[in-house]
């Protein structure tokens, strides 16, 4: 499983900096290594540890990304042409979906654009469906606090696993809004015959702290594997 943890400029500047992620990468290798998967984690996709073809089947790309990750056309077309066969799926962390502006297929694969995130709250976290391996040990509320994003572009096929309610948030923050798809943090959609999982919570160090969290990441990955072709 390639653990990809790079903090790269937008096309405008500085991107915001994780300090949560080396601690991140330490729990997805920890989840990875259960699971049968050699965890490899990357820090910069310049360093050849991510194909410039095909993936090998059976093969996991987790992101935990931010800015403009310098993919090569290469590492895009591999990524592309990976998941849509389902020698690869991706799971997708946190801040991944502020990533890779202007790769309009990467939009389309994590299933939403980031908009923006008014909040820095705590909260209840719903489970909206509870028939799906990441969610089913979970309450039907979980407390939480955490970033709370905004999104627009989600997908109409996407699978929404975990969200709040405005009720939740302070609505007079500096930008806060309802977008059409509503507030959602988790979700789920296959693209092609490859299967991808986002959850945009986990910016936090207490995330990666929580066991909840880690089960809950845990199932996400059962999920994702069991859509890989062998």
């Amino acid at each position: 499983m390639y653990i990809v943890t790079q903090v790269a400029p937008y096309p405008d500047g500085p991107a915001g900096v994780h300090g949560v992620l080396p601690q991140a990468a330490v729990a997805l290798s920890e989840l990875a290594s259960m699971k049968g998967l050699d965890p490899v984690t990357v820090t910069d996709v310049t360093d050849g540890s991510i194909p410039e073809s095909d993936f090998e089947p059976g093969s996991v790309l987790c992101l935990f990304t931010i800015g403009q990750t310098p993919w090569s056309d290469g590492q895009r077309a591999a990524i592309e042409s990976s998941l849509c066969s389902g020698r690869l799926g991706v799971l997708s962390v946190h801040s991944a979906t502020d990533s890779c502006l202007g790769w309009d297929f990467y939009g389309r694969m994590l299933g939403a654009r980031f908009d923006g995130h008014p909040w820095t709250s705590s909260f209840d976290v719903r489970v909206v469906d509870h028939q799906h391996p990441a969610t089913a040990t979970l309450a039907e509320r979980l407390p939480w606090h955490d970033e709370v994003y905004l999104f627009r572009e989600l997908r109409p096929d996407a699978r929404i696993l975990l969200d709040t309610s405005p009720d939740q948030l302070d609505m007079s923050a500096d930008g806060a809004r309802v977008p059409d798809c509503g507030l959602p943090l988790a979700w789920c959609h296959s693209e092609g015959k490859g299967r991808v999982f986002q959850t945009a919570l986990g910016h936090f160090p207490s995330a990666w702290e929580t066991p909840v969290y880690l089960r809950f990441l845990a199932g996400a990955l059962d999920w994702v594997l069991e859509g890989l072709a062998s």
